[in-house]
Parts: C-alpha cells; sequence; structure tokens
C-alpha cells in the first residue's frame, strides 16, 4: 500500500511539474502577488480560472494531501 501511495506521489509531482511549465508567463511579474489585481466580485472566481490554473490547484492540493499521508504513514 505504502509503496503505491509513493508511486502515486511521483506521478502527481510529475504532473504538477508539467502543468506549472505549461502556464503562459503574466507580464508585470511580482506585481500580482502582493494585492496588484483587486477583484470586487470573489464569488465566480473559480469559474473565470483557466483549465491550467484549475489543474495546478487540483494537483497541488492532491501532492500536500498525499505529502501528509506518507508522513504519517512512516511514523
Amino acid at each position: 500500500m505504502k509503496t503505491l501511495l509513493v508511486l502515486v506521489h511521483v506521478v502527481v509531482s510529475f504532473a504538477l511539474i508539467a502543468v506549472i511549465l505549461l502556464q503562459q508567463r503574466k507580464q508585470g511579474g511580482f506585481s500580482g502577488i502582493f494585492g496588484g489585481g483587486t477583484q470586487a466580485d470573489m464569488a465566480g472566481q473559480w469559474q473565470r480560472f483557466t483549465a491550467l490554473t484549475k489543474a495546478t490547484v487540483l494537483l497541488a492540493s492532491v501532492f500536500i494531501i498525499l505529502s501528509l499521508v506518507l508522513v504519517v504513514s512512516h511514523s
């Protein structure tokens, strides 16, 4: 079971790397990180994300959950 989790974790890691590298580069550097683009309507924000952004969020979440599961199962 643990070997399967490690294998899935490696596959998710490579998929996350690939999805991040496929994303388009935004112009403006770090301006968006520090509050550069404020939105009044946050309710519909998920629908405005691109498919690559949604995939990144999903894969990052799975990566974090698998990391925590592997750490807990190691103890």
